[in-house]
């Protein structure tokens, strides 16, 4: 991330947000040490229990490895901890991500905003859990099946925005490449086209198409990413040609705002954008 347009005295400064991934997952790991030695179990033993293997298990309880879901849920019951570790879910979560990507995640439970757009493939609020799955799939270096369920699970509690209170407005613009490319096959394609459907429905959602066949787009740079917090704070998320920033600098936000606004007049309207992936669906 560069941080050379970043005022580190800004209160909305993305750098404030420190990755304090590891004291998470090493608090984690010893709520389960402590759980399993009351149960005067020994790593072996829980292992076998969980269904996990003791290297899984010890990783987790040094803080070395993230936990899934089911990881926790399964310790829970076996150790009888009535909930106490299975509530380490959420905390854990964010710990999923990378780092530059777990600060855009923070920021958006507080953004009153958010606009984006995407060149390559959907963004993740808008990802089905099959899609998603699909995507974390096929990345290489390959990830375990444990990562790869773990990283699905904290992108599908990311959609918990859509039912915010108040909710937030959401304004994203996908290419058309980007709807038309069946990753996981035709049949996953189906049922995000059918989501992105009823999501472009809701009031608060609009969702726009850029065609392939636009002569003109000011989004050959890459994608951006704007939000706007519940003090009025704007911040932009650029990523291209290598490089990715997050940056509240009033400058570069103005030019990514200007970007941003010149990629939807050249896009599909909502109206037209929701008739295009309806008339896709019925193509697929």
């Amino acid at each position: 991330m560069d941080d050379s347009t970043t005022d580190p005295t800004d209160p909305t400064n993305p750098m404030d947000l420190e990755d304090d991934s590891g004291a998470v997952l090493k608090t984690v790991g010893k709520q389960i040490r402590l759980w399993r030695e009351t149960a005067k179990m020994r790593q072996a033993e829980l292992a076998r229990a969980i269904g996990y293997s003791d290297e899984q298990v010890s990783s987790v309880e040094c803080g070395r490895r993230t936990p899934s879901d089911t990881f926790l849920e399964k310790a829970d019951e076996v150790l009888g901890a009535g909930g106490k570790i299975a509530q380490f879910k959420e905390d854990v979560a964010e710990t999923r991500f990378p780092h530059k990507a777990r600060n855009l995640v923070k920021l958006e439970t507080k953004a009153v905003e958010i606009g984006w757009y995407g060149t390559h493939n959907l963004h993740g609020l808008l990802q089905t859990e099959e899609y998603a799955r699909a995507l974390y799939a096929m990345r290489r270096p390959t990830y375990t099946e444990d990562e790869i369920e773990g990283y699905v699970a904290a992108r599908v509690a990311r959609h918990a925005i859509f039912e915010r209170k108040p909710v937030p407005a959401l304004t994203f613009v996908q290419e058309e490449s980007t709807l038309r490319r069946p990753l996981g096959g035709r049949m996953v394609l189906r049922r995000q086209l059918e989501h992105l459907i009823a999501l472009g429905e809701l009031r608060h959602v609009e969702l726009q198409v850029m065609p392939t066949e636009t002569e003109e787009h000011a989004g050959m740079g890459g994608d951006i990413k704007m939000l706007k917090l519940k003090d009025g704070a704007v911040l932009g998320y650029s990523e291209g040609y290598g490089r990715s920033r997050l940056t509240a600098n009033p400058k570069v936000v103005r030019v990514l705002e200007l970007q941003y606004g010149s990629i939807r007049a050249q896009a599909l309207t909502p109206r037209e954008s929701l008739a295009f992936i309806e008339k896709l669906l019925g193509e697929t």
